[in-house]
């Protein structure tokens, strides 16, 4: 069966109606016929048919054993989290998310969970910092915002030879394009805001676990701390994933005319984009990857915040907000935005510097979309005119 046909039969008819739309169940609670016994629901925190639909089908898509549906991308990385203990350490990659940045540093740390940071394209980078301690390997790849890749199936080895847990956050590149679990991932995440539910309209998080043992251990983590998803909210990332393949496609296609058009700019320092021959981890991301995804990041060969600030607000298709992974198309600026929270030594560091600008291609017409970008990009010849 073919991904685009998967995706579509793995959303059941509703056995009780036959309706080809999932149901939306909106309700609490659920009678029973005695005392603890029910027809597999009692309360709706604990399950929802909704939900159950959702998450059954990621875990369908990613290849995994079980799934499980967040209030939010940050509720399911933080439930993942609540697998350690006190004592435990994780080894992340350098270029993360913000907000799992200020999750990871400013909760977790004061209970006793240490990170470090290191440069995941490297696998030796990963196998030098683990220690007796380390029981999770955090990846995001490509990641957030400079588009890194990691060799998924060579850090998932590394992770298996010394009982490590390995989750990655699949969200960029998402399952029509990349299965983690398929090269060794134990745990998968998902920001189901982004491209899984397509269209900037929710807040959403998935975890997919690759065994019922693990399974078991975030549901009794999901259900105890009570983080779950809507079930209206679980229905529209359903209804988004019915149109993921073909979004991904095109969001890719539109993106990869965007980079190639950013390379011929002389302002421009550098284009960051696993689909161009010239980033380094291209030859891998053509290995784990059906498409290169949606997100081109750039920087300027004049490194200043004010610049790029120039150019962030002067774009009339691209709209200044934060997120990705909607139908249209989004800019922003990650220093003083999604990636604020870390210090400014730690995100050179990784490559955020401060003209880097994350752009989240639509799909609009591509050639509307790069004379929206050229445009901005050229009115900073009057910004640099009256700075001289």
């Amino acid at each position: 069966m073919k991904e685009t046909t998967k995706i579509l039969h793995s959303i059941p008819v509703d056995e009780l109606t036959g309706a080809i739309s999932t149901p939306i169940y909106q309700t609490s609670t659920y009678v029973q016929e005695a005392p603890g016994v029910n027809k597999g629901y009692d309360y709706a925190r604990s399950n929802n048919p909704t939900r159950k639909v959702l998450e059954d089908l990621i875990a369908t898509l990613e290849n995994g054993k079980n799934g499980y549906a967040f209030a939010s991308g940050l509720a399911a990385i933080d439930a993942v989290v609540k697998l350690l203990q006190s004592g435990d350490e994780i080894i992340a990659v350098d270029d993360i998310y913000g907000g799992a940045f200020r999750l990871f540093t400013h909760i977790y740390q004061k209970f006793g969970i240490h990170v470090t940071y290191v440069d995941s394209t490297d696998s030796a980078n990963v196998d030098n910092a683990i220690t007796a301690n380390t029981k999770l390997i955090w990846l995001e790849s490509p990641t957030n915002p400079t588009l890194k890749i990691s060799n998924i199936t060579e850090i998932a080895k590394i992770a298996k030879a010394n009982h490590i847990l390995l989750c990655v956050d699949n969200t960029f590149a998402s399952p029509a394009s990349q299965k983690p679990i398929d090269f060794g991932a134990d745990i998968v995440i998902h920001s189901a805001t982004k491209y899984l539910a397509g269209h900037s309209d929710l807040i959403a998080g998935l975890v997919v676990t690759n065994s019922d043992e693990l399974g078991e251990k975030i549901k009794f983590i999901q259900n105890a701390s009570g983080a779950i998803l809507a079930p209206f909210d679980s229905w529209l990332v359903i209804r988004g994933i019915e149109t993921l393949s073909l979004r991904v496609k095109q969001h890719s296609e539109n993106a990869q005319k965007i980079a190639e058009f950013l390379l011929t700019l002389d302002v421009v320092n550098n284009v960051y984009y696993p689909g161009l021959p010239q980033h380094k981890n291209h030859d891998i991301a053509k290995k784990q990857q059906k498409y290169f995804g949606g997100v081109v990041t750039f920087d300027l060969k004049i490194d200043e915040k004010e610049l790029a600030n120039h150019i962030v607000c002067s774009t009339k298709y691209f709209k200044l907000a934060e997120s990705l992974g909607g139908v249209k198309s989004l800019i922003c600026l990650p220093c003083e935005m999604t990636h604020k929270s870390i210090p400014s030594e730690i995100r050179y560091q990784s490559g955020v510097t401060d003209s880097l600008i994350r752009l989240s291609v639509g799909l609009e017409d591509v050639e509307d979309l790069i004379i929206d970008l050229q445009t901005a990009i050229h009115s900073l010849s009057e910004v640099l005119s009256v700075t001289a």
